[in-house]
């Protein structure tokens, strides 16, 4: 797949290829979304995933989350409840959740260690 003009394009790429291209732009409303983005089904997807990833599509892209999360709180001065929601999670409880268990600390705790 390719972007051009804004739309993309199939090429013989593999379908596990599709996906990380697909997946650097808007992210889908679900698996089942990103599959028919990819003209594939949401269970081969699920079977690529776990085959070259380790991880399903929602734990990917959870991970991405906490990840921005993190990336933010060090680089910015952001408000913490700012960050929850430029970093994609739907509420601050999930957030905080989510942080502790990736990085066995609060957010607040991480932000207090790089300032």
């Amino acid at each position: 797949m390719s972007c051009s003009s804004g739309r993309l394009r199939r090429r013989s790429a593999p379908a596990s290829g599709r996906v990380c291209a697909a997946g650097r732009r808007r992210p889908p409303a679900s698996v089942a979304d990103l599959a028919a983005r990819l003209g594939i089904g949401p269970r081969h997807l699920l079977r690529l995933f776990l085959r070259h990833l380790g991880a399903t599509p929602s734990e990917v892209a959870g991970t991405l989350r906490v990840q921005r999360a993190k990336r933010l709180i060090d680089q910015t001065a952001m408000p913490l409840s700012e960050i929850v929601f430029a970093a994609g999670f739907q509420s601050v409880r999930r957030f905080n959740d989510a942080f502790r268990a990736t990085y066995r600390r609060p957010p607040s705790a991480f932000r207090r260690s790089t300032r």
